[in-house]
């Protein structure tokens, strides 16, 4: 894998094909040192990528498939650009155009939909000479807390983009659904590569019922608010919440947040536990007896599975594409429980339930172990984007 990260030396380092993707029943058989003839991608991502303390399932993503598609045919080149991406200032959109314009013509170029789909005017000219896939995380405008004006230009930018390259890729059905319906795009040029699952020991948990997770940053897209309000109506259990994600993102809903969570009198029982990584995480989630999220939207909920690779159940809202990140056991046991958004009663009521029930929550403890042990693994995923690179036109051409 080549790192073009903008601002660092390029470095070229030898990528082994991962281990996850040789459990796999038709895994190549191309382990250990890649050779030089694969095909090649550039792969344009934003510039904090790597950063442990803003960790998100778009930057997890995008690392994880940089370390799995050699496995398929593709040698990554990494070019990181950093920016506040969707909206970068003019030094960071320059870079981008520099990073672009610096690659060979018929270059095949995967760029992460934060960093393209807000610059049309750099993007959509590129599509004459270069052939480009967009991988959108998340549409821009479904971002909640944006001032009308700037969710309609985002919007707009958007849509420019989409229907200017020759390949779409979506992280879940929902959310193909939503870009071709939406963005009005041809339904043969938006593609899914669900997230994959590393399968982790079982959770041990605490007492079975009573320690609740959430992972995600704090932002008023993730709606923890709605998860304090849900708890506050369920203080005379005996739960403890601990909530793992990124402070810095939202500055505001924190302070909100943490002003609401001692306004109940939770600040015992409710930590905001900031970004977690690597063990950390891991033992976030061993010690959870039910992951619980609030979001308004999401496309897929790579917090879900990572919690089902464990086997912990979840109790999460019913939107976007959370319903099949959530999914089925084999048997046909459903692993969580979806409640309607914008409903802290709905949401108090299940974990009255969750509580109250022993049958409830056998149930689905053992969908949840079933789910497990049918997740689909990141070769899968990797499997899906190499596909759609390979189909991609010879000749660049502009998407109508």
């Amino acid at each position: 894998m080549t790192d073009m990260t903008v601002g660092r030396k390029p470095a070229l380092t030898y990528v082994p094909a991962q281990r996850a993707a040789t459990t796999e029943s038709n895994a190549p058989a191309n382990i250990g040192i890649l050779p030089m003839s694969l095909r090649t991608v550039h792969f344009v991502m934003p510039g904090g990528v790597d950063d442990p303390a803003n960790p998100s399932g778009g930057n997890a993503y995008d690392r994880r498939v940089c370390l799995d598609l050699p496995g398929f045919g593709w040698q990554v080149t990494r070019h990181a650009v950093p920016g506040a991406w969707p909206r970068p200032d003019t030094a960071d959109r320059d870079a981008l155009a520099r990073s672009l314009r610096e690659l060979p013509d018929g270059s095949v170029v995967l760029l992460d939909g934060l960093v393209a789909c807000g610059v049309p005017e750099i993007v959509v000219p590129e599509t004459e000479r270069l052939r480009l896939a967009v991988l959108v995380h998340l549409p821009l405008g479904d971002e909640t807390g944006l001032e009308a004006t700037v969710a309609a230009d985002l919007d707009a930018r958007e849509r420019a983009v989409l229907r200017a390259v020759p390949a779409v890729i979506a992280t879940s059905d929902w959310a193909v659904r939503r870009l071709v319906s939406h963005h009005g795009l041809a339904p043969d040029r938006v593609h899914v590569a669900a997230p994959g699952a590393d399968i982790a020991p079982l959770a041990v948990g605490t007492d079975g019922v009573s320690h609740l997770l959430c992972v995600a940053a704090v932002t008023p897209r993730k709606g923890q608010h709605r998860l304090v309000e849900a708890l506050a109506a369920v203080r005379d259990l005996p739960w403890t919440c601990t909530c793992v994600g990124g402070l810095d993102q939202a500055p505001e809903y924190v302070a909100r947040l943490r002003s609401l969570i001692a306004e109940h009198g939770l600040t015992d029982r409710l930590h905001l536990a900031g970004p977690r990584a690597g063990a950390g995480l891991d033992a976030s989630y061993a010690a959870a007896d039910l992951m619980v999220l609030t979001s308004y939207a999401e496309t897929y909920g790579m917090a879900v599975t990572e919690a089902l690779a464990r086997g912990i159940p979840v109790l999460a809202t019913d939107v976007g594409g959370l319903p099949e990140a959530v999914g089925r056991a084999p048997d046909g046991g459903v692993p969580g429980i979806l409640v309607p958004p914008e409903d802290p009663a709905a949401l108090a009521a299940e974990l009255r339930g969750w509580f109250g029930e022993a049958d409830v929550r056998r149930r689905l403890k053992a969908a949840a172990r079933g789910r497990r042990a049918a997740l689909d693994g990141w070769a899968a995923t990797a499997r899906s984007l190499a596909g759609v690179l390979l189909r991609l036109p010879d000749e660049p051409r502009r998407a109508a």
